[in-house]
């Protein structure tokens, strides 16, 4: 009879500390599971950081930039001669309504306030070719497109490599492609026409 009660408790003894190891080793791994979970989740750009610095005055110039482009594009669209100018002032309303579109997005979520019209410089060279008609409009507009995306490239490049903010960042790299594009067109048309792009 006590040897049944031995055997019995040395039974139960070990039933207990085979169920408190097994739970503690559960607790302990699920522990470090959610442990390495925190660790390994990368810090991310939620749309609340502050735009400061190099990267809200890319912005402010970004925005007006590409509004002034779309007048622009207008503009062409009814007093150029070229149909190739017609065309491609058309590629500029498009492509860069776009990139207004997208900006302001971005503005929103950064609580960013843009300009809200073209700087009193667009104003001016709007002013001088709605003054053109024809092939003069086209060798002044061709001239102008150059020089603007010769600039918007260079600025394009220089954000989306070195702005400080990720979603700036992001928004010139995305849009670096098709600036590049519509400066490659240009050129090419300038050449054609026999245009000098040098003032």
């Amino acid at each position: 009879m006590k040897r049944k009660r031995v055997i019995g408790l040395v039974m139960a003894v070990g039933m207990f500390t085979l169920l408190g190891t097994a739970c503690g080793t559960g607790s302990t791994s699920n522990n470090s599971a959610l442990t390495n979970i925190g660790k390994t989740t990368p810090p991310s750009d939620t749309g609340d950081q502050v735009v400061t610095g190099g990267d809200l005055a890319f912005m402010n110039d970004a925005g007006p930039g590409s509004m002034a482009e779309v007048e622009l594009g207008r503009l062409a669209v009814k007093q150029a001669a070229s149909s190739d100018v017609k065309q491609f002032a058309q590629k500029m309303i498009e492509d860069h309504s776009k990139a207004v579109d997208e900006l302001k997005q971005l503005a929103g979520r950064k609580k960013v306030n843009l300009p809200p019209d073209v700087t009193p410089k667009h104003k001016e060279v709007m002013e001088k070719l709605s003054k053109l008609q024809r092939a003069d409009f086209d060798r002044e507009y061709v001239k102008e497109m150059v020089a603007a995306h010769e600039k918007d490239v260079a600025a394009f490049t220089g954000v989306s490599q070195n702005a400080t903010d990720a979603d700036v960042k992001a928004f010139a790299a995305k849009t670096l492609p098709t600036l590049q594009m519509h400066l490659q067109m240009i050129r090419d048309m300038a050449g054609k026409m026999g245009i000098s792009a040098a003032p």
